[in-house]
């Protein structure tokens, strides 16, 4: 699979295969989805023990990478849909651009567009992908960042409080309304 090669602008440069890409910890475009109940709790997924890098770690409800071609919400849902087995519309909240390495040589150095989605029906997980999954409270999530970080993958302890943030200027811009 080919991954979008991007500036820190977010603008394409070219392409490469996904595994040179993180042999080469090279600047990409990617997605995170965090998906919210009507509780306003957050969708936690339990990365399989077969991930090329971050198994077993607690994170958001699905991430990728678009490929060449893709638009970055059609990807997401799509990548959703694999991933939790269900799909819910999703919109833009915000990006990031972040590096993580980790101990297999391997570096994530992505240009992250962090979507945001409502959902309070059935999950069902891929089990190849997802080995848990849960809902918790951003006060929740923010305590067991805290308490058990390296139980969290790198780009979720950056995400939640700009996630937190972003949600709460959203409601400010609600009530003011």
């Amino acid at each position: 699979m080919d991954l979008i090669l991007v500036n820190e602008n977010d603008e394409p440069i070219g392409k490469m295969e996904k595994m040179e890409v993180h042999l080469k910890g090279l600047l990409h475009r990617a997605y995170s989805v965090f998906i919210l109940n009507e509780k306003g709790e957050m969708l936690l997924q339990k990365r399989a023990a077969g991930k090329y890098h971050s198994p077993g770690l607690w994170t958001n409800a699905c991430c990728s990478h678009p490929q060449p071609g893709q638009e970055v919400i059609p990807a997401a849902a799509i990548r959703l849909q694999e991933e939790m087995g269900f799909t819910t519309s999703l919109e833009k909240a915000f990006d990031f651009i972040y590096k993580a390495s980790f101990d297999n040589g391997l570096t994530e150095y992505e240009f992250d567009h962090v979507l945001l989605g409502n959902y309070d029906g059935p999950i069902h997980p891929n089990h190849e992908e997802v080995e848990d999954y849960r809902y918790l409270s951003l006060t929740e999530i923010k305590k067991s960042v805290q308490s058990n970080s390296s139980d969290y993958t790198p780009w979720f302890k950056i995400a939640i409080p700009k996630l937190a943030e972003y949600l709460e200027n959203q409601h400010k811009k609600r009530v003011a309304e």
